[in-house]
């Protein structure tokens, strides 16, 4: 059986190739979408690919996910620094999370230095652009395999 994983964006993701190219380079968001399925399925892993720009969604996603997915990565965007309430229902999931940056944060302004989420994941990928994705499908699947 494949182990199944969800990636989860915040806000303004859907944005990607639009917004801030320096930060977030020319990539779009449906293209990054089928680098990530395409990485998956060579790996053998059931994904699933979501986005939301509201707080409360992606809550009910990361608490749907508890008896749905083996383990979430998660670029919570903006919501990194500021929401209690997506790091407390991380902190429920009790399987591997991985969080991702597409940009250093600690290379961005002051209150993006700080991460909410961080304290309650397995591992933390940032600055290395949409590469990062693919480091975490590729450490999801290794922590998955250590784990069987």
């Amino acid at each position: 059986m494949n182990n199944k994983i969800i990636i989860i964006n915040g806000p303004n993701l859907n944005l990607l190739g639009e917004r801030e190219q320096s930060q977030y380079g020319s990539i779009t968001f449906d293209e990054l979408e089928e680098i990530c399925i395409k990485k998956s399925n060579e790996l053998g892993l059931d994904m699933k690919f979501v986005h939301s720009n509201i707080e409360g969604e992606l809550v009910n996603l990361i608490q749907q996910s508890i008896n749905k997915f083996d383990g979430i990565i998660i670029n919570a965007a903006a919501f990194t620094h500021t929401s209690i309430a997506i790091r407390d229902a991380l902190d429920v999931f009790k399987k591997p999370i991985i969080e991702v940056h597409i940009s250093n944060i600690y290379k961005r302004e002051d209150f993006r230095h700080k991460s909410l989420i961080s304290a309650v994941v397995t591992g933390i990928i940032c600055g290395l652009g949409i590469n990062g994705y693919i480091l975490a499908i590729n450490s999801m699947h290794e922590i998955l395999l250590n784990e069987n």
